[in-house]
C-alpha cells in the first residue's frame, strides 16, 4: 500500500471550486489513474469520496491495488476537503433526521458542481461511487432518494445515522429501481467498536434492508470485529470495493458454483458474453474475455450436448484473440467430436501454425494431429 500511495501522487489534481451553493471556495482533489489520456475514446468509473483529508489516499491506494490485480477498473477519484466544515456539512437535525439548510447546499454543491466538474472536464464513465464515514455517510444515504437515480455505489462506513433512516429508506421507495436499467450496491458497515446502542441501530437498519430482494440493486451488510473505529474504516473500503466489483472480476470458484455450474453450454457461452457486456456497459472498460473465463466454462461446453457448441464457442474465441490458437483447438474438437476428421486436422494445423517451437505446450497441441493420422 505504501508503494501505491507513493506512486499515485504524481496523478493528482489540487482545484479549487467558488461554489453557488456552498457559499464559499471548495477545495478538492482529483486522481487521475496510470495510463489516463484525455484524447483517448476511454472512460473511467467515477468515485467521489467526502472526509477527502483521511478517505481519499486509503480509497486512491485501494483503488489502485484492485486495479492492478484486475478485480476493479481503473477509477478515477475526487476527494472533498471537509476538514473546517464537516460539522456545517454533514451534521444533521437530530429531532426530525432531516438535512439542515447547510447540509442541503452542500448536498447540491456535491449533485449539482463536483459530479459536473468532472463529467465536463474528464472521460468519466456513467459508474458513479460515493464513499462517506460518520455523518457523511449519513448524507450519502439521501442520495438515495433521487428520482432520477445519479448515483450507482453508495458506500456507508462507519455511519452515524439519524433514528429516522429507516423510515427515510422506505420512504425513498427503493423497488422503483427495478424500473432502471442499471446496478446499485449499497454497502454498510456495523462494527463491534461501536456502543451497544449505535450496534443496535445499524444491526436493525441492516435487518430491514437484507428483506429487500431486488436483482438490480445489491445490499451489502457488513459486520467487521474489532475494537477500532479506525480500523473498521481502513477495513471497510477495500471490503465495500471487492463486493461492489464483483462482476468485473474473473470468474471465481464461487461464481461458478451458483452462477453457471448447471448451465447448458448455450446458456453458459451466453452467461460469459453478457458479463462482458455488463462490464463495459457499467464501466467503460471495453476488457476481452479473460482467457481464465474461458477455461471456466469449458468443461460445460466439451461435455455437455456432445460438444455440439464447440464451433461458436471457438468462433467466439478466433473473433477474440484471433493469434492464439485456443479458438482454433475448440474449432477443432467440434469436428472431431462429429467424426470430420479431416476438417479437424486441417483446424489443428491452423493452430498450431500460430504456436512457438519453442512454446512447451507446442509438442502438446501437435499430438492432437498425429493421433488423428495427420502429420
Amino acid at each position: 500500500m505504501l508503494f501505491c500511495l507513493s506512486g499515485f501522487s504524481q496523478n493528482i489534481i489540487k482545484k479549487t471550486i467558488l461554489s453557488d451553493y456552498a457559499d464559499d471556495q471548495r477545495k478538492i482533489r482529483i486522481y487521475l489513474p496510470k495510463g489516463y489520456d484525455k484524447n483517448e475514446e476511454k472512460n473511467y468509473p467515477l468515485a467521489i469520496v467526502l472526509d477527502s483529508e483521511f478517505l481519499f489516499d486509503t480509497y486512491v491506494g485501494n483503488s489502485v491495488l484492485f486495479a492492478a490485480k484486475g478485480k476493479a477498473p481503473k477509477q478515477i477519484v475526487v476527494g472533498i476537503e471537509m476538514a473546517k466544515t464537516r460539522k456545517k456539512d454533514t451534521y444533521f437535525n437530530v429531532t426530525n433526521g432531516e438535512l439542515t439548510t447547510d447540509n442541503k447546499k452542500f448536498y447540491q454543491f456535491i449533485k449539482d458542481e463536483v459530479i459536473f466538474e468532472l463529467e465536463s472536464n474528464y472521460n468519466t464513465s456513467p459508474f458513479i461511487t460515493i464513499v462517506g464515514e460518520g455523518t457523511s455517510a449519513n448524507l450519502v444515504s439521501f442520495f438515495l432518494g433521487e428520482e432520477i437515480p445519479l448515483i450507482n455505489s453508495y458506500i456507508c462506513i462507519n455511519p452515524t445515522f439519524s433514528d429516522f433512516t429507516g423510515q427515510q429508506m422506505q420512504d425513498y421507495n427503493l423497488p422503483r429501481l427495478l424500473k432502471e436499467d442499471n446496478t446499485f450496491y449499497l454497502y454498510i458497515n456495523n462494527s463491534t467498536s461501536f456502543s451497544t446502542t449505535k450496534q443496535t441501530q445499524i444491526g436493525e437498519l441492516q435487518t430491514g434492508l437484507s428483506a429487500l430482494e431486488l436483482k438490480n440493486f445489491n445490499i451489502i451488510n457488513d459486520t467487521i470485529n474489532t475494537t477500532s473505529s479506525i480500523s473498521a474504516m481502513s477495513e471497510a473500503i477495500p471490503r465495500a470495493l471487492n463486493k461492489v466489483f464483483e462482476v468485473y472480476s474473473a470468474i471465481s470458484k464461487e461464481e461458478f458454483e451458483n452462477n453457471i455450474k448447471d448451465l447448458s453450454p448455450s446458456d453458459a457461452i451466453a452467461y460469459l458474453e453478457n458479463k462482458y457486456v455488463e462490464i463495459e456497459f457499467l464501466f467503460g472498460s471495453n476488457l476481452d474475455i479473460r482467457e481464465s473465463d474461458v477455461y471456466a466454462i469449458e468443461k460445460i461446453v466439451m461435455e455437455k450436448e456432445n460438444g455440439d457448441q464447440l464451433l461458436p464457442f471457438g468462433k467466439m474465441i478466433l473473433k477474440l484473440y484471433p493469434s492464439s490458437p485456443l479458438g482454433d483447438y475448440y474449432v477443432g474438437k467440434y469436428y472431431e467430436k462429429g467424426k470430420q476428421i479431416r476438417k479437424a486436422i486441417i483446424q489443428y494445423k491452423i493452430g498450431y501454425g500460430k504456436m512457438d517451437p519453442a512454446d512447451p505446450n507446442a509438442d502438446k497441441f501437435y499430438e492432437n494431429i498425429l493421433r488423428l493420422g495427420g502429420r
